[in-house]
């Protein structure tokens, strides 16, 4: 499995001539990072001196984190399977009409698949990306730079999960299914983007006044 790989191998691979893993599974990687970082603030909140106030909110918010962070270790994966998916269906016979017919209905359930992963990647960055607010407000001051490291990770794994969407939606036939996968996707970018700049703008607030 992909995600049981060392950092050095994961870029070795990334690097390299195969198509996966790719820009998905970067994604994945840096939504899991964020999340991680979300984590590691509360890690340091939750039962520390001076922050009992919001120990259970701590508590709280790290199992959200870590859950988050379980299920982009697995989209890591998954976007390498989907992708195969969307080759094998490319690389299907041809020769009859029969053939053909299967085969572009192949490519469009590919499609469609992989269209999902990096969608319920860029869900999941929201997520962490009000987690990081969170954390940004109310947790250790003494690490609260990697709030700010959390927000921009999921912002950018957001951006990147997004643009994973549109090149899958662009070759897809079905209109609805489109440009609903289009409307939710762009929903949450809507959202993503102020809330971003409202967490980093907190958070080199709080550093510079140390």
């Amino acid at each position: 499995m992909i995600k049981d790989s060392s950092i050095e191998q994961f870029l070795e691979d990334l690097a390299g001539k195969s198509s996966t893993p790719g820009g998905g599974s970067a994604a994945a990687v840096i939504g899991a990072m964020g999340a991680a970082l979300v984590s590691m603030v509360a890690n340091f909140t939750a039962g520390k001196k001076g922050y009992e106030s919001v120990n259970d909110e701590m508590q709280s918010i790290l199992a959200r984190s870590e859950k988050y962070r379980a299920l982009f270790v697995d989209m890591i994966q998954d976007d390498v399977d989907v992708f195969n998916g969307v080759m094998a269906a490319y690389g299907m016979s041809r020769d009859t009409d029969e053939e053909k017919e299967l085969r572009s209905s192949a490519i469009q359930e590919a499609l469609k698949k992989a269209t999902e992963v990096p969608l319920g990647c860029a869900v999941l960055c929201l997520d962490v990306i009000e987690l990081s607010r969170l954390v940004a407000e109310k947790g250790n001051a003494n690490v609260i730079s990697d709030a700010g490291v959390a927000v921009l990770a999921a912002e950018a794994a957001l951006g990147s999960a997004a643009l994973n969407v549109y090149i899958n939606i662009a070759n897809i036939k079905d209109d609805d299914f489109a440009e609903d996968s289009r409307k939710r996707l762009e929903g949450i970018l809507n959202a993503s983007a102020p809330l971003t700049e409202q967490v980093y703008a907190l958070v080199k607030q709080k550093v510079e006044r140390k």
